[in-house]
C-alpha cells in the first residue's frame, strides 16, 4: 500500500451515509429515564470496547492489545477507498500515522451508536506535525509543525465482542491542509 495513500481522498459524505443508516436501523435500544438512549448489553460492551480502543490502544500506541477489539484477519476500509486484510497490516497502517506526527490522539467521541453487530462512533483526532513523513519513494516531507484537529468516523461490524470489518472515514483533503502539505 502507497502510504501516502492513507491521507489521501475524503470520506466524510459516506461517513455521514454510514451513521445515518446505523441510526436509521437503530431498532434495539430503549429509551430510560435518563434522557439518553440505552441499547442492548452487547451493544454497551461494543461501544466501550471502542471507547478504549481509541482513548488507550490507539492513542498510547499499545498494538499488541489491538486484537481486544479487532479479529486477526479484519479487514479494514480506508478513506480513501483501499482496504487491508488483517490484524498486522492494521497495526502496521496505524503506526505510520505516529511517524510524522508522534502526539497523535483521540480522546473524545462526540456521538456513539450501536445497532446489533454494527457500531458507529464520531471522533476528534489531533496532533501535531512535528517529525519527516516518510514517502513511498524514499523521500521525506519535512515537518511543518503544524497541528490538526480532524473530525473522522468509524463503522464497526461485531461479532462475539471483536470487530470482523471496520470502515474508516475522515476528510483527507482538510487533513493535509491542516499538516500544510495540500
Amino acid at each position: 500500500m502507497d502510504r501516502r495513500s492513507l491521507l489521501t481522498a475524503g470520506g466524510t459524505t459516506l461517513g455521514a451515509l454510514a451513521i445515518s443508516a446505523v441510526a436509521g436501523s437503530a431498532t434495539s435500544s430503549a429509551a430510560t429515564g435518563d434522557g439518553f438512549w440505552h441499547g442492548s448489553e452487547q451493544e454497551r460492551r461494543n461501544l466501550k470496547t471502542f471507547d478504549e480502543l481509541d482513548f488507550d490502544v490507539f492513542t498510547n500506541q499499545k498494538w499488541a492489545r489491538l486484537g481486544e477489539s479487532h479479529t486477526r484477519d479484519i479487514r479494514v476500509h480506508w478513506p480513501d477507498g483501499h482496504y487491508t486484510d488483517g490484524i498486522n497490516k492494521h497495526i502496521e497502517d496505524l503506526k505510520f500515522l505516529f511517524i510524522f506526527a508522534p502526539d497523535t490522539n483521540i480522546r473524545v467521541h462526540p456521538i456513539k451508536m450501536a445497532s446489533g453487530d454494527l457500531t458507529s462512533v464520531t471522533g476528534v483526532m489531533k496532533g501535531t506535525f512535528t517529525r519527516p513523513m516518510p514517502l513511498p519513494n524514499g523521500n521525506t516531507i519535512q515537518p511543518t509543525g503544524k497541528t490538526f484537529t480532524l473530525d473522522m468516523a468509524t463503522v464497526g461490524h461485531w461479532r462475539k465482542g471483536v470487530m470482523t470489518e471496520e470502515w474508516l472515514f475522515w476528510d483527507s483533503q482538510h487533513y493535509n491542509t491542516q499538516l500544510g502539505i495540500a
